[in-house]
C-alpha cells in the first residue's frame, strides 16, 4: 500500500492511497468464501455454488468495498501517526477519478483534508480584558423575591378588581345558568381586562361567552354542555361577580420558614433577605462570567488572527447536511461557524499548553448545577442533595446532554487557566449599562 501526502492551496492537503491486489486479495477471498457458504441459488445445494459463479456475481463489489475500507482506515491511521491536525472531516477529493474494478488491480483513492491553523499565542500584562461585575438593584431583588414567594403564596378574598385577580361569577342567559364560573384576568390581554377593573362583588355586566372563553372545550365545560351543543346557544350572558380572589405572598412567620426551608437555614425575615441577596449574587456572577468568557474569547480569537480552510469547510458542511442546506445558505451563516472553529483551535492550543483537563467530578458538579437550575425554573429552590445527584446522573447518561456539558466545562476551565495570563480590569455596571455596552460592541 502506497501513501502520499501533497499540500494544496487554501490550507488543504491531499492524501493519495494506492491499494494493490496484494493488499486486498486475502480479505476479498475470505468474504467470497463466506458468500459461497451462505449462497442460496436455484439449482445448487447450499454451500455448493461454484466459486466462478460467486466471483462473477460478487467479486467486483467486494473488491470495491474492501479496497475503499482499507484506504479509509489507513488514511486515518496515517493522519494520526503523522500528527496532522485537521478540521471538519476527511472527504473524497474532487479530483478523484472513476474506478475501473473490471480491468485494474491497483486502485488509487484520493482524500482531502482541511488543515487546522497553527496557533501561537503569547500573553502578557499588556493584554487587557475587562470583566463586568453586574450590580443588583431593588427591582431585581423584588422580582426574585416575588418569584420565590409565589411558590408558597395563597389566594385571599378582596373587594375590588384591580389588575389580574381571579373572578368567580354566575353566568345566566335566561336558558342556561352556571353558578361557579371562573374568569382568570391574569391570562387576559390588557384591553380585555379593562371592563373588569373597578368591579366589586355583586356587580353585573353583559359578556359574550365566545369571547370570554375562546376554546370550545372550555366553553362547553363552563356551561355544562357538549361541544356540539354550543352552536345553538345564545352567546350573550349576564355575568354577576360572586367572589374576587387575589394572590398574596405568604406571611413571614414560623410556619412559612419551616415549610420553605425545612433544613432550618432560614428562620427570620432578615435571614430570608440575605438568602435572596446570595441567590441574586450567584445568578449575577454566572452572567458576569458568561460575558467575560465571550469578551476573552473575542480578544483571543482576534489576537490569534487565524485563517481557516474556508472553501473546504463549506463543501464539508454541504456534504454532511445531505441537502438540508444550499451552498448559498451555508455561505450566509458561515461567519459565526468560522468564529466557533477559530475559538475551538485557540482552546485546544491553551488546553495543551496549560494542561487543562476535564475530570469526572467536574462533569458531576456541572450536571448538578444544571439540574438545580432546571428545578429553580419550576420554583423549586431548595432541592435535596440526593435528588440533585440522581437527576445529574440521568443528565450525564444522555449522550447529547453530556457532550454539551463537557464542552461548557472544557471552555470554563480553559478560560480559568488563561485569565491569570492577561491583565483583567474590573468594572461594576447595571444590567442596563451592560446591555448598552454589548449592543455597541455588536455593531
Amino acid at each position: 500500500m502506497n501513501i502520499i501526502k501533497e499540500a494544496r492551496e487554501n490550507q488543504t492537503a491531499i492524501i493519495k492511497i494506492t491499494v494493490s491486489e496484494a493488499d486486498y486479495a486475502p480479505e476479498v477471498d475470505k468474504k467470497l468464501r463466506e458468500y459461497k457458504r451462505k449462497a442460496n441459488i436455484p439449482g445448487f445445494r447450499p454451500g455448493m455454488v461454484p466459486m466462478s459463479i460467486i466471483n462473477k456475481m460478487y467479486r467486483k463489489g467486494v473488491v470495491a468495498e474492501t479496497a475503499y475500507k482499507m484506504a479509509s482506515d489507513n488514511c486515518f491511521a496515517y493522519i494520526e501517526k503523522e500528527g496532522i491536525d485537521y478540521m471538519g472531516d476527511v472527504m473524497p477529493a474532487e479530483e478523484q477519478g472513476a474506478f475501473d474494478f473490471d480491468n485494474n488491480t491497483d486502485h488509487e483513492f484520493i482524500f482531502e483534508i482541511g488543515l487546522a491553523p497553527v496557533v501561537d499565542l503569547e500573553l502578557t500584562e499588556k493584554d487587557k480584558v475587562t470583566r463586568y461585575k453586574i450590580k443588583a438593584d431593588e427591582e431585581m431583588r423584588a422580582g426574585y423575591r416575588s418569584q420565590f414567594l409565589r411558590t408558597y403564596g395563597r389566594l385571599v378574598d378582596v373587594d375590588v378588581v384591580e389588575k389580574d385577580e381571579a373572578v368567580m361569577c354566575t353566568l345566566d342567559n335566561g336558558e342556561i345558568k352556571t353558578d361557579d364560573a371562573y374568569v382568570g384576568l391574569i391570562s387576559m390581554e390588557e384591553e380585555e381586562r379593562k371592563p373588569y377593573i373597578g368591579k366589586k362583588v355583586g356587580d353585573q355586566m353583559i359578556v359574550n361567552i365566545n369571547e370570554l372563553y375562546k376554546s370550545t372545550q372550555q366553553r362547553a365545560s363552563v356551561l355544562g354542555v357538549k361541544e356540539n351543543e354550543l352552536e345553538g346557544i345564545n352567546p350573550e350572558f349576564n355575568l354577576t361577580i360572586t367572589k374576587i380572589r387575589k394572590y398574596a405572598d405568604p406571611e413571614m412567620n414560623e410556619e412559612f420558614f419551616k415549610m420553605a426551608f425545612p433544613e432550618g437555614n432560614v428562620k427570620s425575615e432578615e435571614e430570608f433577605e440575605k438568602m435572596i441577596d446570595k441567590k441574586i449574587e450567584a445568578e449575577l456572577k454566572k452572567e458576569s462570567d458568561y460575558v467575560f468568557t465571550q469578551t476573552l474569547r473575542e480578544y483571543l480569537v482576534e489576537k490569534a488572527a487565524l485563517t481557516l480552510p474556508e472553501d473546504f469547510l463549506k463543501r464539508w458542511l454541504l456534504a454532511i447536511n445531505e441537502g438540508k442546506f444550499t451552498m448559498e445558505e451555508i455561505e450566509k451563516d458561515f461567519a459565526p461557524f468560522a468564529e466557533m472553529m477559530k475559538w475551538s483551535a485557540v482552546q485546544k492550543y491553551f488546553a495543551k499548553k496549560l494542561n487543562v483537563e476535564v475530570k469526572p467530578e467536574d462533569m458531576e458538579a456541572e450536571a448538578k448545577a444544571y439540574a438545580a437550575a432546571q428545578f429553580a425554573q419550576y420554583g423549586m429552590m431548595n432541592v435535596a442533595e440526593e435528588m440533585l445527584t440522581n437527576y445529574a446522573q440521568q443528565i450525564l447518561q444522555n449522550k447529547d446532554e453530556a457532550n454539551r456539558l463537557i464542552e461548557k466545562v472544557y471552555e470554563a476551565k480553559v478560560v480559568e487557566a488563561v485569565t491569570p495570563l492577561v491583565k483583567v480590569s474590573n468594572k461594576s455596571v447595571t444590567i442596563a449599562e451592560l446591555n448598552k455596552i454589548l449592543a455597541k460592541k455588536a455593531k
